[in-house]
């Protein structure tokens, strides 16, 4: 048997996509056959996003942590038939230092964010009797990291968020699920790898080291490649997935310790 996706004739939206596990998601979707479209801040850095991306591509810049950049994208974008919540903000501090301000914007940016566009989004997807909607979640949303609770407590209620909305879809066709992403290779990462670790080292060794001192538990003994992330969201996105619903997948290398999720 050869296992085939096609997402033909599909549209698909994924936030925070401009670069990094969003724009390996855009990209493979794209390369499945999907619509793409790319969400972001930055234009400039959109549009160069777009260009690299073989397929059928656009871009809307905006800011979806407001009221005024979602109601742009749902104006340029009305209805998609899969939708991946991406768009998140990660950082280092000290449990105790961390202020309401920051607790409330890491909430309104990992959490409400989705919220809104699957609040928008699914009921069309209802109606047309399919959908995929996909949450990034995290190892650090079961293993909270003392590094960074904050973000761990995000990531942990986009687990809920996505069993809480799948069944809101149960029987429609629509499915809902997150994705548990491990300690993955992108450009924010190195920084905060070399925010935590010697920053004189060769990017080898500090993966190697950062992985040793606070990421003991992966299995795979490296950061994971977006692309890695991406596949597992193609897969979602697709038709194969149709049973596949309230879950929380994984694609953490083994970090977390648990048999379940």
């Amino acid at each position: 048997m050869v296992v085939r996706i096609d997402l033909t004739g599909k549209k698909a939206l994924v936030t925070g996509s401009s670069q990094g596990i969003g724009l390996a998601i855009a990209s493979g979707l794209a390369a499945a056959g999907a619509a793409v479209v790319l969400t972001g801040r930055d234009a400039a850095k959109l549009e160069a996003a777009a260009a690299g991306i073989d397929g059928e591509v656009a871009a809307v810049a905006g800011d979806v942590t407001t009221d005024e950049g979602t109601a742009h994208l749902l104006e340029a974008v009305p209805d998609v038939d899969v939708l991946v919540n991406n768009l998140g903000v990660f950082g280092a501090k000290p449990a105790l230092e961390i202020t309401d301000a920051e607790w409330r914007q890491y909430f309104e940016t990992n959490v409400l964010t989705g919220v809104r566009l699957t609040r928008a989004y699914l009921p069309g997807m209802r109606e047309r009797g399919w959908g995929r909607i996909q949450y990034i979640a995290s190892d650090s949303a079961v293993a909270i990291p003392a590094e960074m609770i904050h973000y761990g407590v995000s990531k942990t209620a986009l687990l809920a968020v996505s069993r809480g909305f799948a069944k809101e879809a149960a029987g429609s066709g629509v499915t809902v699920n997150s994705v548990i992403a491990g300690p993955t290779h992108t450009a924010g990462v190195e920084d905060f790898v070399y925010s935590l670790v010697d920053s004189d080292l060769p990017w080898d060794e500090a993966q190697h080291e950062f992985m040793r001192l606070h990421r003991p538990q992966s299995l795979i003994q490296r950061l994971i490649e977006p692309e890695e992330i991406a596949n597992m969201c193609v897969y979602l996105a697709s038709p194969l997935a149709s049973a596949t619903t309230g879950g929380a997948l994984r694609v953490d290398g083994g970090y977390v310790d648990a048999i379940l999720p």
